[in-house]
This record gives C-alpha cells, structure tokens and sequence, in this order.
C-alpha cells in the first residue's frame, strides 16, 4: 500500500538517535535544549520549549495563559481533536468558528462577527486557536488585530505547519502570543511523538517550562524560600509531567537539519499533482501569495457535480487498490462528547461541507513519481 504519509528516516537521524543512547543521558540531558535553541533559531522566535507531544503543548499554552474554569476557547471546528479538548482540560468552556471555505482555516469574516456578538452579550473568549490546516498559514495578520481590539490570546495551532512561512517569515508566534508545532510520525518533521511551543515572551515560556515538569523549579532565583543546599527544587504550581526525551530530541534535532529539503520536495509533489489533477472533477488545495504551505496534507475536494460517485465510493475504491487515501477532518463538533455538550450538525456549515467532500491523497517526501502517478491514475478511475 501507497499510505497516505510516511516518516522520512535515514542514517544520519539513526547515527544521531545512536549517540544519544551511548551517552548519558537518554532524558533529562543537553540535547532537548540544543533541539529547542536549534527549533528557535530556525522559525525566528526568542524562545521555544518542547514538550511530550501537540496534544500536551496546547494544554500548557493555554494554561500558561490562565485558561481555567470560567474561561472560553474558540477555535476551529476543521481539526484533530487536541486543538478544542485542551480548552476542557482546563476547565475551560468551548465553542468553534466555522471555516472559510477558500482557505478551509478558520474564517476571519466569521471571528469578527462572532466577537461583535460575543462583546454585546459580555461573553468573549480567553484565548482563540486558529488552525494552519494541512499546513497553510492562517490569517495571522488579521487576527492579531482582532485580539488586539477585543482582548483575548491567540494560540497558533501550527501541528502541520513546520516548514511554513507567512509574509514572509516562518510561522512561530510573530503574530500569536504561542505557537504549538507537532512531531508526530506522519509530521513534516517527527521525533516520533513530541511537540513544541514557542513564543517571544519570556515568562509564557518560563511558566510552559514549569508546568512541563511538576510545576517544579531549581531556579534559586525564582525560589519563594531560602534553599537548604544545592539539591532543592519547589514545587510552585500543579504542573504535569509532559517533557521530551534526549532521545527523541536528537532525532528533532537531526530532522531539523534536513527539513528545508524535506518541505521542498513536498512542495513539489504538491505542484506535480497540481498539474496531474487539473482535468479530473476534484477542487485542488488552496494556495495564496502570500505564504506557504508546509503540504502536510493534500487534500482535495470532491466536485459532486462533475463526479458521478460519492466520497465514500472513491474512498473505498482506492482503499481496495492499495492507496492509503484518508479524509480529515470529520468536524469536531460532530463527534457524541461534544453533542452532549450541545452542538449540532448545522452549527457550522462550512466544515461540514467541506468534510462531506474532502479526501487525503498520499504525500511524503520519500513518495516517487511512479507512486504519484499510480495514485492519479487510480483516482481517476474511481471518479468515473
């Protein structure tokens, strides 16, 4: 089979995984620090933390920003689940911001009209989670401004956005307050599971690094008594253990090396399906001049009117030719733990639309041209 995604491995992330098992530290060591300066230094940010997976990275942003009970988090119903459940992991309430169908990121157009509802009532959010779906930037710019009006924090969710840029720069918490990368296997970039948050401000990342590890301290400076002797920490908050390994951090830190020409040939396996699908009844990706995409995913759309079979067809159809095709996401506020929390189908259309039609074609940087072009190939034939 021909999986959707697949880990991009070769011996020099083996050879730098090796050393760190010969060391001595496998955990707790030098290298999660080298791999969070190198993570920095590469999407221009002052600070960078990382932690045991995206999931735990989003549950500390929000708490580093005082998401708790009484809290609202917004964010986009087109996503993994990870990018609302943080928000209840915090006793926080949550509710979503349909998409806009263009960029299938969360719509500006809707956000503001929300806030404008929101401010009326006296109910604004706490913090808003736009999502860089399959990679492609949100509308950062825009809604930087917005909080900035209304008061709340931004959260960039950028789990499939390592390697992206936006006006210019990298995504990396220019415009959010935290931004939250993900290393999962499939990922851009893989420490097999692991995440990252960075952020300029030096106390958001301070208080992410506590909470990463027990909410405990051996910083004296930051000591609330006087320390017996050298071997002393305190405890100060109700942290979590949520931290990276030396060993996971070494294979980070040697993807890292290689991610430019990771992402490049992502890039062109987007362009040559681009080209190979032009003729067939699908909606391509989007793509804006403005920014670039990290092509995590490439999902297309269904054109139903131009199609004769339904998603779920040609889903099937491939699957029984050994294409691992997969579909994300289904919108979250469909799933039964949220509609006991009250939301419905017809809450937010957009998603859902999108959802009914969408279909993830195989991308990975290992992925040769005869793979691309089976699945084209195949794809055309379970669209007849």
């Amino acid at each position: 089979m021909i999986p959707y995604s697949r880990q991009d491995i070769d011996e020099s992330d083996i050879a730098a995984v090796t050393a760190v098992l010969r060391a001595d530290f496998v955990t707790q060591g030098p290298v999660v620090t080298q791999f969070e300066a190198a993570f920095a230094a590469r999407h221009q940010t002052a600070h960078a933390v990382a932690v045991s997976n995206a999931t735990s990275a989003l549950h500390l942003a929000c708490l580093a920003l005082g998401v708790g009970p009484g809290s609202r988090v917004w964010t986009s119903p087109n996503s993994f689940l990870a990018s609302a459940n943080c928000a209840l992991y915090c006793g926080a309430s949550v509710d979503f911001v349909d998409i806009d169908p263009a960029t299938r990121n969360l719509s500006v157009t809707a956000l503001e009209r929300k806030l404008r509802e929101a401010d009326a009532a006296g109910t604004l959010p706490k913090v808003v989670i736009p999502v860089d779906f399959a990679g492609l930037p949100a509308d950062l710019r825009e809604m930087r401004a917005l909080a900035d009006r209304y008061g709340f924090r931004l959260i960039e969710d950028a789990s499939h956005a390592t390697g992206a840029s936006y006006l210019g720069q990298p995504v990396g918490s220019r415009y959010a307050d935290a931004t939250v990368f993900s290393f999962h296997a499939v990922k851009v970039l893989t420490t097999a599971e692991g995440g990252m948050v960075t952020t300029n401000s030096a106390s958001l990342a301070n208080r992410v690094q506590m909470l990463r590890s027990h909410g405990v301290t051996r910083d004296v400076a930051q000591m609330e008594q006087p320390p017996e002797g050298a071997w002393c920490y305190e405890q100060q908050v109700l942290g979590y253990n949520h931290r990276m390994t030396d060993v996971q951090a070494a294979l980070g830190l040697s993807q890292l090396v290689r991610l430019d020409a990771m992402h490049a040939r992502r890039c062109a396996l987007a362009d040559r399906y681009d080209t190979l699908l032009a003729d067939l009844p699908v909606w391509l990706p989007p793509r804006a001049p403005d920014r670039v995409s990290a092509w995590h995913l490439y999902a297309i759309e269904i054109d139903a009117e131009r199609c004769p079979r339904s998603r779920a067809e040609v889903f099937d159809a491939m699957r029984a030719a050994d294409i691992g095709v997969n579909v994300h996401y289904i919108p979250i506020h469909t799933q039964p733990f949220y509609a006991r929390l009250g939301f419905r189908r017809g809450d937010f259309p957009a998603a859902e639309r999108y959802y009914a039609r969408t279909l993830s074609l195989p991308l990975f940087p290992s992925m040769t041209p005869a793979e691309q072009d089976r699945v084209v190939e195949c794809l055309s034939m379970a669209l007849k």
